[in-house]
Formats: C-alpha cells, structure tokens, sequence
C-alpha cells in the first residue's frame, strides 16, 4: 500500500469524528467488514470475546464497548487476507525480511503449519504431526532442559499460559522469559516488596469515586483508550486529574465520546487534566519526591502548632513500617536535586502536593513510562509511599493503579509464567500433579537472549508475540534467534521473528481471540485477567479462516503430549475441553474455587487482593516504605546531550504495525520521525523536517545508530526525545536494565543526533 506522508498538527480532541472515521477506515479494509460489525458488537460482552488489545477493564454498561484502538485489533485478525505455503514459495525469507514490518503483516493470516528450509531459503508446509515430532526431537535432545526458552506473548489466554508453564516445568526448566519482562516487572516487582502483592488494588469503579488521580508515565488515549472513558467521568464528577508525563499527549488533554452523537459532530469535548506536568525522561521519582517534601513540611508545621498533621497517623502506626527512614531520605534531598532530575520547578511540585493534600481519597495510576527505566522498581515504591501516607488503600476511591499493556500479561503471571516462581506455586504443583517442579530460578527475556548468545540455548518456543521487534537491541536479538538449534512460533501473523529463523525453525497458525474454538467436547471458551484483577470468560463467534489452524490450547497440549506423553498428565483430554484445565487451575492457585462456575458470572469475577483488604504478605505483615535516595544520574558517569523514550504511534499495538499514521501527535504515512524541543533544534542548527542519525552512547564498544530519521518539532522538554519502536529498538543496549527487574530501559537511551550526511539538505518545504 502507498501512504501519503505529511506532518501537520492536529487539534481536535481525542476520540470524537477522528476515531470513528479511523475505525469504520479500518473495518472497512479488512474485506470482512459485516462480520467485523458483529465481532465489534461482541467484544468485551458476556458471552463475546474479550478484547484482544489492552487489559483496561470492562464496564458492563457501554452499548459499544471497545475503542478505536480494540477495533482495530479486531478488524486486523479478522481480514480475508492469508498466507500458505504458496505465498512462501514465491517470498524466500531473505527477501521478506527487507519488508516492514507493516508489510508482513498485511500480508494476512497464517493458516498452515510451516517449516523452514535453510538449503532453499523458504518455509515449506508440514503436518501438524510432523511439527510436534521435530519439537520433541529438540527437546528429547537437549543436554539439560535449561537449555529451553519458553517466551511468553501477553495475548496467550489463562488455559493456554497455565498448561505451557505445567509443561516446561515437567520438562524441567523455570525459563519462561516473558512480554511483562520487558514492559511491567517494576510494577510487579515494586507493589510486591512495598504491599506484599503485585497487582493493582482498585476496582474500575472506583474512578467514580476518586476525589484526585495522579497519571503517571502513560498515554492512555492510544495504548489504552477505554482509560479516557474512566478519567473523563471522574472529571465531571469533580475529580481532579494531575498529569506527569514528558510528552504532551492529546488523550490526556480532551476527549470527545465517540459513543455520544453530539460530541461527534461538533467541537463539545471533555477537559481531561486539572494539571498537566512535563517532567524530564526518568524524573517522575525527584517529582514524587518533591511533593513528598512539600507534604511533609506542610505536615510539621502542623504538628507544630498543636494540630493532628496532614498525614493518616493512624493508618500509618497500625498498617506500616519504616516511614521514619524515607523521612530522612526526603531530609537530605535537596530541592536543586529534585527540579533538576525532575525538569520541574518547586511551586509546580508544590501545586501538586496541593491536590493530593486536600483530596479524601486518591488513586495513583501509571504504565510504561515509569516502569522503563534503571531507577523504576524504587519509582514505583515512591508512589506507594505517597499513597501509604494518606492511608489511600482498603477505601473505594483510593489506591494504586498500574496498567498493564497487553489483554491477558497479568494473567500469564498469574497462571505460573514466572521466571522466579514462589514456593507456594511449585509446591503445589508438586502435590497436585504429582512431580518434582525446578527450584533454581530460571531467565527473563534479556537473560534468555543473552544465554542464546552465549549458544547456552537450544530450543526456543515463542506462545505468541513477536520477539525480534519487541526486545532491545535488534541487530542481538536477531542474532540471538539465529544461534538456537530450534525456533518454533506460534502466531496469527507473520512477523519479523520469523525471518530470523534458528537452525531449524517452525512456524504454527493459531486462532485468534475472535474465532470460534471448536473442539472434541463442543465449543470453547477461554479466560483472561484485566487490570484491575477481574477474570473474564471469553468466547470468540468468528469461523476460522482455515480448518488447518489450531488454537494456543491445542498447540501447547500437542506440543506437550509428544514430548511427555500422556501418562501422567492426559494432555489429549485438556485439549479436548477446556473445562478440565480450569478444574486444574482451581485445584492449585489461590483465587480460582469454582473457576468454572465464576466464569458463568456476567461481567467476571475478582481474584481478590489481599493489599486491598489490609493484609500485606511481606515480611514484616505490613505495607513497607521504601527509603531509596533519588539516583545522582541516570547513567552513572555517562553524559549525553539526550535522553530518547521509545513509544508507540496511534496505529500500533506493541509491535503490530496497524498503519503508518499518528494522528494525535500530526504525523501521517511515516514512522522513521524524531520528536524534538524547538529550542534543541534551533540550537543544534537544525530544520524542521531535516534528516538525522541517531546514535547511543554506551560504554561497551559497539555501535548503535538508526539513519534518516526525520526531525519533527514537539512539546517536549530541552534534552528529551521520542521516537518509535521497534525502529529505535537497535538503540536500546541489551545491557542497559532496571535494577531489580531486568527490563530494558527503553524510556532512558543516552544518544546524541547528527545530520545524515547522504541528505544533508533534505527539508520539508
């Protein structure tokens, strides 16, 4: 397809006649546009299929209840177009590769299993039988089972994601490198060490009661958009919105219903934030700081003059600990050390603290721009510690609200996709199935691809996503793939993972969210787990668009019955119905009693948490605050003149390229573009529209650099950048993670910019 590139600005609000239009665009495109209509009027409904994007919550009241962005999920599985092997006999994988990654996409759904040839460059079809045989040939191999990565794509349901880590523990192995690795194991990691669990504590409702909510590092109305819905009812409740993000995002700014006729066809629109605040990349701690230290000032002088304080003295004695220490640590940090690593003044931090003072019940909501840093594990603690201090949990309207990315990450987690399992989840596998679990901690995604690397792996299975694109440093990650004996992905759609084949490499079609899932015992349903905890049933209505497909549940049992049989554990059975699965998740997690009977609930169940209701599983039996000093520097004793985020376009869902447009930020037809301070930009005598290099700074000798990228000025602060993903993904150091969580820092890249030399010249008109 051609697209027309343009970079002009946009200024109407989020959602509204832009959002409408996008998505009849796409329905339309899909060449399945009446079945499409229907899957639309399904989603996220009882009996329907949950939406196959993000894990935002269901509100059970919406006549239409999916976004702009779920539609077009939807309308992008569910097209006409597809791939056999007839289309890999024309495309050698060589020639593929040189695509984008829109292009292979595009080219529809994978609808037969394939297996690469190296001697001819193609993928060639292979039975189903065959493909597991050649799998279980691999891994009967092995010299230890460690020698097996198990990736992880957030989509995978809770059936599917539950038997794939029974199955790689009975193999032998804890390596299950996963999507929330490189995404959420701040939030994970940082709720669980501060409160004892890792998950959110509120309910989706309580938006609706919020007296003020703080939105941290997110941009909500293109990576979660139903979020608008909640924040824009929370403001015309009287809820005051304070916003910390670098970029100037316009979902954050307006909304406009695309549901409501009226705010459609003319300018009506919602006001979204009371406050909106741009702090510096990796400054949203020194923020929280500040208003922590403007909040405890305000608090002494209180006491001092004979009143009670500003802080919940008596939720702090009865449920926490260590509040002295982080006094202390708030003492000696300085202001200067705060509006300098924050990028914000110290009246625009004590407006902020303002807010939450006089608010009764607040909620803390962030994502990925404050989970992608070096510091982002004690970030996340130092918004438990704000909230610990109002005693903002255990009440509605009040809590902490990381969002994850994709529709089922946190469910993955729950089921057992966990590199660093507890001993309560092993210990009760061993009982119920009978068998001897793996103890040793196993590899996240940057250990997985390191150990590739170092030809420690021989097998690796990918359950959805795609691995090349999603990790850092691309020009590794691909030549990590490359070094496995065996890669096997199974997927919907082509993508780049597959043009960076192993040895021998398998590629298996799955169904998609949206389709019927027909197996012996009769139709299926699957599960996934939002946000906010609740379990959802979800039931694809769409027929497949081939009988060769299989379902994720059926791939993993297939997979799984040729390499351990079925004496044990009758993988066959599981396959057959689902049912049987859900008897096993209830009999060994927590939360799960009457999994069957729950699913039959309109609108799901909640997991629980035990944080909200007061009880707090860590070490101590009580919220802990976290005394950490603000980091000195980002990158320890590097410098750079630029920090560069990656992020997501409007017409993107992680690395699903849905079109080449970002129509909130005015980019159109064009994805190699670099967002840019107008005053960096006269100061580096630089252009509007002038092509630049992009190149990190790092200190272990390799070379990072993307060419041609467009400049593009943006309300962005002096010293920070943005640019897409996975395009600047070859910038981000394998090396470079969060302390404590291993995640890429892909919101912190110090690189430097220059002209590319080839087109010096080369401006916008």
């Amino acid at each position: 397809m051609k697209f027309k590139s343009a970079i002009k600005p946009y200024h109407a609000a989020a959602g509204g006649w832009g959002s409408l239009e996008a998505t009849t665009r796409f329905v339309i495109d899909s060449k399945h546009a009446l079945k499409n209509l229907r899957n639309l009027m399904r989603m996220n409904k009882a009996k329907g299929f949950d939406c196959p994007g993000c894990a935002w919550g269901d509100d059970n009241k919406s006549t239409f209840s999916f976004c702009e962005n779920g539609a077009k999920a939807v309308t992008w599985e569910a097209t006409s177009r597809f791939i056999d092997h007839a289309f890999f006999e024309q495309h050698s994988v060589s020639k593929l590769y040189q695509q984008s990654d829109y292009f292979l996409e595009y080219q529809g759904r994978l609808t037969e299993p394939l297996s690469y040839n190296p001697q001819t460059d193609h993928y060639e079809a292979i039975s189903w039988d065959d493909a597991f045989k050649l799998i279980a040939q691999h891994i009967n191999a092995l010299d230890n089972p460690d020698q097996m990565e198990l990736y992880t794509s957030g989509r995978a349901s809770n059936e599917a994601s539950y038997l794939y880590q029974l199955f790689g523990r009975m193999v032998g192995t804890n390596n299950f490198p996963d999507c929330s690795n490189m995404c959420h194991e701040a939030s994970g990691s940082g709720l669980k060490r501060s409160i004892g669990v890792g998950k959110g504590t509120i309910h989706l409702n309580d938006f609706d009661k919020a007296n003020a909510i703080f939105v941290f590092g997110q941009n909500p109305g293109t990576n979660h958009p139903r979020m608008l819905h909640s924040l824009r009812h929370a403001a015309e409740n009287g809820a005051q919105i304070v916003t910390f993000n670098t970029l100037r995002e316009r979902g954050l700014e307006r909304f406009a219903d695309p549901q409501k006729p009226l705010e459609v066809v003319t300018p009506l629109a919602g006001n979204i934030s009371t406050y909106y605040y741009q702090p510096n990349l990796g400054g949203d701690m020194a923020a929280i700081r500040g208003m922590a230290k403007a909040l405890l000032e305000t608090h002494r002088q209180q006491l001092a003059q004979g009143h009670a304080g500003i802080f919940d003295a008596q939720f702090i004695a009865e449920h926490t600990q260590g509040v002295e220490a982080w006094f202390a640590e708030i003492d000696n940090t300085g202001w200067e050390h705060i509006t300098q690593q924050s990028g914000l003044t110290e009246q625009q931090l004590r407006d902020a603290a303002a807010v939450w003072q006089q608010a009764e019940r607040v909620i803390c909501t962030w994502a990925m721009g404050i989970t992608q840093h070096k510091h982002s594990l004690n970030t996340v603690r130092e918004i438990v510690n704000l909230q610990l201090l109002g005693g903002h949990l255990g009440k509605e309207g009040a809590g902490l609200c990381p969002v994850r990315g994709h529709s089922n990450v946190q469910g993955n987690r729950t089921m057992g996709i966990d590199e660093k399992p507890s001993a309560a989840l092993l210990d009760s596998l061993a009982a119920h199935f009978d068998f001897e679990p793996p103890r040793a901690r196993g590899h996240n995604t940057v250990e997985a691809l390191a150990a590739m690397l170092r030809d420690e792996v021989k097998v690796l299975i990918a359950l959805g996503g795609n691995l090349a694109a999603a990790a850092p440093d691309s020009p590794r990650t691909e030549e990590a793939l490359q070094r496995c004996g065996l890669t096997v992905h199974i997927s919907t759609k082509l993508n780049r993972s597959h043009l960076v084949p192993g040895k021998a490499a398998l590629i298996l079609p799955t169904l998609g969210r949206t389709e019927e899932d027909m197996q012996a015992s009769g139709r299926q349903f699957i599960t996934v787990e939002d946000s906010f905890s609740m379990v959802h049933a979800s039931e694809g209505i769409g027929k497949p668009i081939a009988d060769t497909q299989r379902s994720e549940t059926a791939i993993v049992t297939g997979i799984a019955a040729a390499v351990l049989g079925c004496e044990k554990v009758d993988w066959r059975a599981l396959a057959d119905n689902y049912d049987l699965i859900r008897d096993h998740i209830a009999a060994t997690l927590p939360g799960f009693k009457d999994f069957n009977q729950q699913c039959e609930k309109p609108g799901g169940f909640w997991l629980g948490n035990a944080a909200a209701q007061l009880r707090f599983n860590t070490p101590s039996g009580k919220a802990e605050f976290s005394a950490a000093p603000l980091p000195e520097s980002l990158f320890g004793e590097l410098t750079a003149p630029f920090v560069l985020q990656t992020l997501r376009s409007h017409d993107q869902y992680n690395t699903t390229i849905y079109g080449l447009d970002d129509r909130y930020r005015g980019v159109y037809g064009q994805r190699e573009v670099l967002f840019i301070n107008p005053e960096d930009l006269s100061a580096l005598e630089l252009h509007d529209g002038d092509l630049v290099d992009i190149e990190t700074i790092w200190n272990d000798g390799i070379t990072r650099k993307v060419s041609g990228f467009k400049i593009v000025p943006y309300n962005i602060p002096r010293g920070n950048l943005a640019a897409y993903y996975p395009e600047t993904n070859p910038l981000v150091p394998l090396t470079s993670v969060g302390d404590g969580t291993g995640t890429p820092t892909s919101k912190s890249v110090p690189v430097k910019i220059s002209r590319t030399a080839s087109v010096a010249d080369n401006r916008i008109a």
